[in-house]
């Protein structure tokens, strides 16, 4: 089974680019952020003459999150986070794969820049709401796959040039610190599970040839729980969507469980 996360960067502008990442590499379920639309304008059609089942968080214009997949998925949810701004950044579902009862769990954090504004508080009260809910959420069931696009770069070989983001929201010690609290919970960061070093970037800016430059950051992650981590067999990030015309600036990431 893969299970991909992907900012597609509005789903109806890249509609044509996804629909060519699910015929070539046919994951069984893509998380996707920033689909910037509202549930009524989503393009289910498009994906259900594919043969996905969709499940949407929309938002006009910014933000929202959905979830397609070839399977059933059960127990949605879209209050997992009571966000007093209303913004559409997180649902969940439950996926039941080799007998266990699997929590997926999408994410769109806030950005958080510039740091001296709200929009920095706002990334910092969300974050803690998303670890006080991951806390309660693993009481009841410890297996859990937590994807998506969080704004956050884990270490300095994750970014190509971390003396330019020391007080960037993405690269802040203290938001750091944040993802490191969510992993201590009883997740594995799959990536550097899987590579201690390799340079694994997610995200290239359109701007100034960032992505001819290859000057990326690692900022999409999935952390998974440490009771399914043995059934994860390989992390990939495919860089194939990006290169294409009219690309998300971000590109899917893959896990295949066994």
């Amino acid at each position: 089974m893969i299970i991909s996360s992907w900012n597609v960067n509005s789903v109806r502008a890249r509609i044509e680019n996804i629909k060519s990442y699910l015929l070539k590499y046919k994951p069984d379920i893509v998380m996707m952020q920033e689909i910037k639309t509202e549930d009524a304008n989503f393009p289910y059609d498009d994906f259900s003459s594919m043969d996905y089942e969709s499940h949407v968080f929309g938002q006009k214009s910014y933000n929202g999150v959905a979830i397609i997949s070839k399977g059933k998925l059960r127990n949605i949810r879209t209050d997992l986070i009571k966000d007093k701004l209303k913004q559409s950044r997180i649902i969940s579902a439950e996926l039941e794969y080799k007998k266990k009862k699997i929590q997926l769990i999408n994410i769109y954090t806030p950005n958080g820049n510039p740091v001296d504004t709200e929009k920095y508080n706002y990334k910092k009260k969300w974050l803690n709401d998303l670890i006080k809910q991951l806390k309660n959420l693993t009481k009841k069931n410890s297996n859990i796959i937590l994807a998506g696009d969080f704004n956050i770069i884990p270490a300095a070989e994750d970014v190509y040039n971390p003396k330019s983001f020391e007080d960037d929201a993405l690269f802040r010690l203290e938001i750091r610190k944040k993802l490191r609290e969510m992993i201590n919970l009883g997740f594995n960061d799959v990536y550097r599970h899987f590579n201690e070093t390799k340079e694994g970037y997610t995200f290239w800016d359109y701007m100034r040839g960032a992505w001819q430059k290859n000057n990326g950051m690692r900022i999409d992650h999935f952390l998974v729980s440490n009771s399914l981590i043995d059934l994860v067999k390989s992390i990939n990030i495919n860089k194939d969507p990006r290169g294409r015309e009219k690309p998300s600036d971000h590109t899917p990431i893959e896990i295949t469980l066994a």
